[in-house]
C-alpha cells in the first residue's frame, strides 16, 4: 500500500472514531506532508458531509397509498394497490422507501435505498423485491427545468435472457403529497418506453 493510500485510510479510521488526526499538525513530519495531510482532511469533509441533496430527499418520508400500472401499451387492467413508508435508514443521509401491495393481484414487498453520493454527484438508489433475486442500482440528478428525479441502471431479463438492460427512472412530484414513479425499458427507445408506473399519495394525517 503506499504512503499515500495509507494516509487516507487511516484518516478515515479516525474520522470514524471522532478523533483528531495529530499527524496533520506533527512538528516532526516535513511542511509538505503537513500540507498533504491537512489538503486530505479537508477534502474528505468536503465528500462525506451531507448536503442540500439530503435535504431534498426528505420528500419521500412519511406513509403513503399507491397505485402500481404494469404495461402501458394495450388494454389497462385496474391498477394494483398497495402501501408505502419512507424513514430515515441513516438519518439524513440514506433513506429507505418499503412498499406491501399486489403486483398484477400476487402478493408483492419491495424496497428502494435513495442517497445522495457527493463524490459522484449524482443521487443513487438500490432496489430489492420479493418477486426475485437481483438487486438493481441506478444513478442521477433532478431535471433542473421539470424538477423530476431521473435516474438510470441495468437489469437482467430472465425471460428473455436478456443482460444488463438499460432502464431509466423517473421521479416526478405533481405535488408535496403526490409522486410517480415511471419505469422505462430503453431498448424501446425514447419515446413510449414506459412499462411500469407507481402513483404515491400521502395518507392523510402523515407528515414528513
Amino acid at each position: 500500500m503506499s504512503p499515500r493510500r495509507t494516509l487516507v485510510v487511516a484518516a478515515t479510521l479516525l474520522l470514524c472514531a471522532g478523533l483528531r488526526p495529530l499527524e496533520a499538525t506533527d512538528p516532526s513530519k516535513p511542511p509538505a506532508e503537513q500540507v498533504d495531510m491537512v489538503q486530505m482532511m479537508e477534502r474528505m469533509k468536503q465528500f462525506t458531509a451531507t448536503g442540500p441533496e439530503h435535504v431534498w430527499l426528505q420528500r419521500f418520508l412519511g406513509e403513503w397509498q399507491t397505485e402500481t400500472r404494469i404495461g402501458m401499451h394495450g388494454p389497462q387492467r385496474p391498477p394494483d394497490k398497495g402501501t408505502s413508508r419512507g424513514r430515515w435508514l441513516i438519518d439524513g443521509r440514506w433513506l429507505v422507501l418499503e412498499s406491501e401491495g399486489t403486483m398484477m393481484g400476487m402478493p408483492v414487498k419491495s424496497c428502494f435505498v435513495l442517497g445522495y453520493d457527493r463524490f459522484k454527484m449524482s443521487f443513487v438508489t438500490s432496489f430489492v423485491s420479493s418477486v426475485d433475486t437481483a438487486m438493481t442500482h441506478s444513478e442521477g440528478d433532478i431535471d433542473p427545468k421539470t424538477g423530476a428525479l431521473l435516474t438510470y441502471g441495468t437489469l437482467d431479463e430472465y425471460l428473455t435472457g436478456e443482460h444488463d438492460k438499460m432502464v431509466k427512472y423517473v421521479w416526478r412530484f405533481p405535488d408535496e403529497n403526490t409522486m410517480i414513479l415511471e419505469i422505462h425499458d430503453l431498448p424501446i427507445g425514447e419515446t413510449d418506453a414506459k412499462v411500469v408506473e407507481v402513483t404515491y399519495r400521502r395518507k392523510a394525517g402523515s407528515a414528513r
